[in-house]
């Protein structure tokens, strides 16, 4: 098992994250004294469902260590009891969940207070060490399985058809489930891209207002993300919409159809920009740095792929996915910066030089992947 950046809170919280990021080994390896109730688990679910009273009964009174409940999602009304023996027995919980749409919607006790929020990301660059591969990365993600299986291709597959019936018919997210196929297919041609919602219900022959829900079951159930422009300071217009992508460059790639007709730089380009953003959120929620996350854009379409906002400063990221840096490469950066001469630019390519070109520095993305921290 890889050695993960996230360190347990003192106290209790509640952990977020996508099936398959490694939640539960990273919960029975950091609090090895904890008692564990499993929700998936249909005998502990059924018995917590009839009464959640029994999880008291079910913890020893002399019990002074960590209490996991592992898929809270399954059963949210036991938040409340799980309130009750924080604020009675002194208790320390450590809950996870990969939707947070079912604590949402059910409209339950979030512990009023009583526990921090943690996400939890595929692998890193620094946690996978002399594993993490460049080009393994991008085509199979970081997701732990699919950086240790003999055949990541095949659990990415299988991965993205048990999530469909498992998070999406078992929970009854959505009537059609054919008709949710089809929207993740289409929606797999907007990664790295402006959304356009008519678009993609056209591609899916479906109407806006469920393709609208469509993303947000995506990102509720976290396995999908969209990035608002930065607009601060903005004295023209500016692109509104925001941009979309699946949360690990492996899932995406395990979703997007391909054929003859697709170049294959229409699925690198965005599957590397994924491997970054993947580490942008994983370093920026691991590491409580605070910053929002945003792309910007002109009506000219001069782009930069990732800006980062925050107390720490003004940071901006552009992603090639070639060997070859071209001058038109910087064209949005520099843009960017006559705007925000206080931004820190940062040019990723797939080359082996660094050089610093009119404030820009251009870096290996590996090199950046590797030592995020030190950029951020």
């Amino acid at each position: 098992m890889y050695s993960r950046m996230l360190a347990p809170p003192e106290g209790s919280f509640l952990l977020l994250g996508p099936r398959g990021v490694g939640k539960t080994a990273w919960l029975r390896s950091r609090l090895t004294d904890a008692l564990y109730f499993d929700l998936l688990h249909h005998e502990t679910w059924t018995e917590l469902l009839a009464s959640p009273a029994r999880l008291d009964e079910r913890i020893p009174k002399s019990h002074r260590g960590w209490v996991v409940l592992d898929e809270i999602q399954r059963l949210p009304l036991l938040l409340n009891e799980v309130h009750r023996l924080i604020e009675c027995r002194g208790l320390r919980f450590a809950l996870s969940g990969s939707s947070a749409r079912q604590l949402r919607r059910r409209g339950v006790n979030l512990l009023a207070g009583r526990a921090l929020t943690r996400a939890m990301h595929p692998l890193t660059a620094h946690e996978l060490g002399a594993d993490f591969d460049l080009v393994k990365a991008v085509q199979f993600g970081c997701m732990p399985r699919a950086c240790t299986d003999p055949a990541p291709r095949d659990y990415l597959k299988s991965y993205v058809a048990t999530w469909l019936t498992e998070e999406i018919r078992e929970e009854g997210l959505a009537r059609n489930l054919g008709s949710f196929a089809r929207f993740l297919e289409a929606a797999s041609y907007s990664q790295g891209a402006v959304l356009n919602m008519a678009s993609v219900a056209r591609d899916c022959s479906v109407n806006a207002k469920v393709v609208q829900d469509y993303f947000e079951i995506l990102e509720d159930l976290l396995v999908a993300v969209r990035l608002p422009v930065f607009s601060r300071r903005a004295k023209r217009r500016i692109a509104h919409h925001p941009k979309f992508y699946f949360f690990d460059a492996g899932v995406f790639q395990a979703v997007r159809p391909r054929g003859p007709l697709d170049a294959p730089s229409e699925i690198r380009g965005p599957a590397l920009e994924t491997l970054l953003l993947q580490h942008l959120r994983a370093y920026n929620d691991y590491g409580n740095l605070g910053y929002a996350l945003h792309y910007w854009r002109t009506p000219q379409e001069q782009e930069v792929d990732f800006v980062l906002y925050g107390e720490r400063g003004l940071r901006a990221f552009e992603v090639k996915a070639s060997e070859r840096v071209r001058s038109e490469d910087f064209a949005g950066l520099h843009q960017f910066q006559e705007k925000f001469p206080e931004a820190r630019a940062c040019l990723l390519h797939l080359g082996s030089r660094r050089w610093r070109e009119r404030g820009v520095d251009v870096v290996p993305f590996a090199d950046v992947a590797m030592d995020l921290e030190t950029w951020l």
